[in-house]
Order: structure tokens, then C-alpha cells, then sequence
């Protein structure tokens, strides 16, 4: 980001990126207290201390001074009690009551029948009613910052689900069945899986991908080839398998935090193979997995040197035709900016804009928001400088706590005590095929878009000059996922509160990964359609969901007959970007960078 020019107004200034005051200072003494935060971020995995106390000390001062909160928790500690006596006495009397609480919809951990059976369904309802409290007590109260509550709720629950009894081989009927059913051979193998494991993160090794799931022959396998390459990416085109295709090609602008292949998986749920056997032109980008040596690497580099780049090699390729750009995730943020760059320019080489499950306003942005403040960014800022880069367990890490009692404990009591082998899905294999962050990106992600907030605030500056994304004006497809805890469907949505061109909203059930693979023919898929045209007034979250109307059935075939709608014509196929004379002979797809690890 570059200064902006004398005369500008001093609201615009502030949307100059600043550089960190921890980059800003040079002096010996800062480097040494630098260097001693990240060696104690590497210990904590990159949690600052300081922000979890801060949070404690904010409830537990407020709580302190609210009498009524405190008789009210005591009351529901009494009542809590008293649920637990009734149910033992029923259950030691031989019946079979109606369990007081219940785990939490995506809590699996205590769905097998021998969790109604005593003991284990006292120790059970021990367990949950400890939440239950813990629940309520951590709940908002006058004074306390909103998101130190939800912080307060996240770390109990965390705790919580270390000592739930479920994850202990005395208390977990299942592992108890197992053990007597093999002779307790099911704890010897666990034992050497947990060696595995444990060596396997000593030395920041990936899982190996299983034999029948092989990237570039099993997943990440519609053929194309490497159709333009530099330092940042691989731009793929797909070869179409069609006789005639739409005019205006697709570019898919990925999320860099994770590799491409998520929308291209198995040739039964790759969204790549679905478009191409639909009549499009397909282009990808494969992001590079950063090295050290790429540490400076910043939002701007992925703009210009990635987006911009990648649509100049596909203009070529496909002369004198509007492209659709698609952006998923954080790509799709980083393609809202460059979209609102670009019209404001006067560049119209976009046909149309489709954002999945991607945010460009961060005040509602999910449970990523609990890991997020001015001490944390500055304790990962400290380590990526050590580093060069946030490594790829320490991204893992953030995501699996997320849903910590499937990711992680549900996972170590299967592979541990079990002896079940994890269960390879396409899914799976492409999450544990991570990536790095370039520190400077990083930061200036997780200030200038999280922390700070500044793109729908108008302190985003490109050039020197704020972006406003109601300068975009190309018509634009917008997919939310109803469980998505890294987009929530509300906080994506919001994009109808900072743009007023054409805009379609699609709602679709699943998470933020799962919602996306919706090939027809899934099982269990619904989704909502509602368009808003140009200049409308606008319809809160809520009064859009109760009117909507669910359908049943995959979402794909909804975003083919929009993109068919908003292009012109259908043509031939255009050459393959490799065959072009004098073109630089580039790989087959899936190309190089998607191997790198």
C-alpha cells in the first residue's frame, strides 16, 4: 500500500496501511524482547497468555459486583444438583428416564447406546451438566466486553472437553467393550499410533495421503495444463469436454490459507469437472506454499502479482471476452478488493462476481474472531517474525480447536484407545495438505481485515486510494453456508449492506467446506434463492430467511443457470493456454505448486 497524496483528506489518510509498530521498531533491545515472545509463542502454539488473562480478569471482575448474577448462578447450580440426584436415583432403580441434559447438536461423543447404561449415564450427565453451568455463568452481563464473554465460553468449553469423560479409557464404555473384545490389543496399537503422531509433530511432518487418494490422478484430476506460471501462482486451464462452450470464461481465485483442489476433488464432487462438462472455460489458481525466503509477501503482491496477473494471462488466452471470477473464502475477500479496484479504474474486463462463503466485513466473522486481538496479532506477528512465515501446524492448530471435541478428542479416542484408522474422505486428505502464510501478508490480513475491520469501515486503501465496494457493479452471486463457523452466513450477507448492484444470495446447508461440494445427486442438500436487483432497498438477514423459499437438492445447477444468464453467447473452445506459440511449456494439471509442501 503506498502513501496517499498531499491534500488528501484526512479521513482517507487513516486507510493507509500503517506498518506495525512492532515492525516499525529497530532498535537491539526490541529485537531481544521480540525474540523472547516468540519463543514463547512457539511454546503456547501462538497463544498470548496476556489475552486469556485479560479475558478472566474482565469476567471475574464483573461478576464479582453482580450479586444478582452470582444468587442466580447458585440457584442454577442447586436445580443442576437436583437433576443429576433424580436421574442417578431413576437409573440405580432400574428405569430408564428421560436424560435432564443433552449434549450439543455436533457433540457425536456420547451417541452409542452404552452411554445410557450405569454408571456411565451418571458420569455422562455429570459431564454435561458442568457445561450447563459453566454455560451460564460465562454468559454476557452489564460491562463485559461482548466478545471476552465469548472468549470466557470458548476456553471453558475447551477445558471442559479435556476431562470429559468420554476421553479416559476407565469411563468410556466403548473403549471398555473394545479392550475386552481384543484382549486389550486395541490399546497396544493405539499406543503406536500415538507414537506415530507424536513423532509426526515433532518434526512438523503432514499426514501421508492415503494410497487410493493420490493428488493429480485420484483428487485435483480434470485434465488441463499450466497455462501461465510466475513466482506467486500456477493459472490451470481445464480442457473442455464440451463442443461448444459460453464465451466468458471462469477464473476461481481459491483461498491461499489451504491448496486449490478443494473444489476440485474426486470427478463425483469437483466443481471444476461439473463446470467444464457444463459448457465453461475453466482457469484456477494454484497459490505457491510460501517459503521463508517469500516473507514479505504482502495483500498487495496477491492482488497485483496473483489476481491481476492471473486475469491479464487469461485475457490472452481468451481475447476479447468479459471474464466471471469466482473467489472462495479469503481469495473471495481479496477478489472483492481487486473487483472494486478495478471498476473504479475503469477496467470492465469482469463479467460478473460470485463470492462463496466469504466475508467482506469481519465485525460478526465467527468463532476465528475469539483468536483476534491487538495482543494475540502482535504475539503471531512476533513469531512469524522468527519464522518467516506462520507455519503449517500452527494454522491446523487454530481451525482443529475450533471444533476441538470432534477434531481432536473425539479423533485421539478412535485412533488411540480404538485403534480405528482414521477413515480417508476426499475432504480430509485435502485438509491435512496445508499450507504456510508469508508473515507480512499475514499481518496485514489479520490487522487490516479482522483486527481494524477496514474494508467495509472505508480505511482500505489500494494505491493510496480507499477502496469502496460499492464501486462494484457487475452483478454478483453470493454463497453462505448455514453452519459455517469460519463465514457465518449473517456476516457474509452483509455484502448486501455495502454494494447496490445486482445481487443474487444463495443459502445452502452444510459448513464452510461441506456446503461448498454440493454435486447434484448429495444426499440431504437444500438451499435458498433470493435476488435483489440493482438499487433495492435492503432486507435484514432474518426477514430474508423467513421468506425465502427452500429448495430441495444441490445449489450447483442454481450458479450454472445464473452464469448462463449473465453471459452472451456459446463459441468454440479457445485454445489451450500451453499451445500458444511461443508460449513457455508448462506442465500438465495439476501443475507444480499444488505438490510443494
Amino acid at each position: 500500500m503506498t502513501e496517499l497524496p498531499r491534500g488528501q483528506a484526512a479521513g482517507d489518510r487513516q486507510a493507509v496501511d500503517k506498518v506495525p509498530e512492532s515492525e516499525a521498531r529497530d532498535h537491539p533491545y526490541d529485537k531481544v524482547d521480540r525474540a523472547m515472545r516468540a519463543s514463547l509463542a512457539r511454546a503456547t502454539a501462538g497463544v498470548s497468555p496476556h489475552s486469556i488473562m485479560a479475558t478472566w480478569m474482565d469476567w471475574a471482575v464483573h461478576l464479582s459486583r453482580s450479586p444478582g448474577r452470582q444468587l442466580e448462578l447458585v440457584e442454577r447450580a442447586t436445580r443442576n444438583a437436583s437433576k443429576l440426584w433424580a436421574h442417578a436415583t431413576d437409573l440405580a432403580m432400574g428405569k430408564s428416564p428421560e436424560p435432564p441434559f443433552h449434549p450439543r447438536a455436533q457433540d457425536h461423543r456420547f451417541a452409542a447406546d452404552e452411554w445410557r447404561k450405569t454408571p456411565f449415564a451418571a458420569w455422562q450427565q455429570a459431564f454435561l451438566s458442568t457445561q450447563d453451568w459453566w454455560q451460564a455463568a460465562t454468559e454476557e452481563m452489564p460491562g463485559i466486553a461482548p466478545r471476552d464473554a465469548e472468549r470466557a465460553q470458548f476456553q471453558v468449553r475447551q477445558a471442559l472437553d479435556l476431562i470429559s469423560p468420554s476421553n479416559f479409557p476407565w469411563s468410556n464404555p466403548e473403549i471398555i467393550k473394545r479392550t475386552l473384545q481384543t484382549g486389550g490389543r486395541n490399546l497396544v496399537e493405539g499406543g503406536t499410533h500415538f507414537l506415530e503422531d507424536l513423532a509426526r509433530t515433532a518434526t512438523q511432518q503432514q499426514e501421508p495421503a492415503p494410497v487410493d487418494r493420490e493428488v493429480g490422478k485420484d483428487l485435483a484430476a480434470t485434465p488441463g495444463k499450466v497455462a501461465f506460471r510466475n513466482a506467486l501462482f500456477e493459472l490451470i486451464q481445464y480442457t473442455p469436454t464440451t463442443d461448444k462452450v459460453q464465451a466468458e470464461p471462469i477464473l476461481f481465485v481459491p483461498a491461499w490459507i489451504m491448496k486449490y483442489y478443494v473444489l476440485d476433488l474426486s470427478q463425483e464432487n469437483s466443481m471444476v469437472r461439473y463446470l467444464v462438462d457444463q459448457g465453461f472455460t475453466v482457469f484456477m489458481i494454484s497459490w505457491i506454499n510460501p517459503g521463508r525466503d517469500q516473507s514479505d509477501l504482502s495483500l498487495e503482491d496477491y492482488r497485483l502479482q496473483g489476481i491481476m496477473a492471473a486475469i491479464d494471462a487469461v485475457e490472452k488466452i481468451v481475447p476479447g471476452q468479459k471474464i466471471h471470477a469466482n473467489g472462495y473464502c479469503l481469495g473471495g475477500t481479496l477478489l472483492a478488493i481487486a473487483a472494486a479496484v478495478m471498476q473504479r479504474d475503469g477496467d470492465d474486463r469482469l463479467a460478473s462476481v460470485t463470492l462463496m462463503a466469504a466475508q467482506v466485513d469481519f465485525t460478526e466473522a465467527g468463532e476465528l474472531l475469539l483468536f483476534i486481538d491487538e495482543s494475540q496479532v502482535s504475539f503471531v506477528e512476533d513469531l512469524m517474525w522468527l519464522q518467516g512465515c506462520l507455519d503449517r501446524p500452527q494454522m491446523t492448530r487454530t481451525f482443529t480447536t475450533i471444533r476441538a471435541e470432534d477434531l481432536i478428542y473425539a479423533r485421539a479416542v478412535r485412533r488411540y484407545f480404538l485403534s480405528e484408522e482414521d477413515l480417508p474422505t476426499d475432504l480430509t486428505v485435502w485438509n491435512n495438505d496445508t499450507t504456510r502464510m508469508p508473515a507480512r501478508m499475514h499481518s496485514e490480513y489479520l490487522r487490516g481485515l479482522f483486527l481494524e475491520n477496514r474494508l467495509s469501515a472505508g480505511r482500505f486503501a489500494v494505491e493510496g486510494r480507499v477502496v469502496a465496494l460499492k464501486d462494484i457493479r457487475v452483478p454478483l452471486f453470493v454463497l453462505g453456508t448455514e453452519s459455517d463457523h469460519i463465514a457465518p452466513w449473517r456476516s457474509v450477507y452483509k455484502i448486501r449492506l455495502f454494494t447496490d448492484g445486482d445481487l443474487t444470495f444463495v443459502l445452502t446447508n452444510g459448513g464452510h467446506n461441506g456446503g461448498i461440494l454440493s454435486e447434484p445427486g448429495h444426499k440431504g442438500r437444500h438451499y435458498r434463492l433470493g435476488h435483489r436487483p440493482a438499487d433495492a432497498l435492503y432486507t435484514s438477514p432474518d426477514d430474508w430467511l423467513a421468506t425465502s423459499h427452500v429448495t430441495e437438492g444441490s445449489w450447483w445447477p442454481a450458479m450454472v443457470h445464473w452464469l448462463k444468464s449473465h453471459s452472451t453467447e456459446e463459441v468454440a473452445p479457445p485454445p489451450m493456454g500451453g499451445k500458444r506459440r511461443g508460449a513457455k511449456q508448462l506442465p500438465a494439471a495439476p501443475g507444480d505448486y499444488v505438490h510443494l509442501s
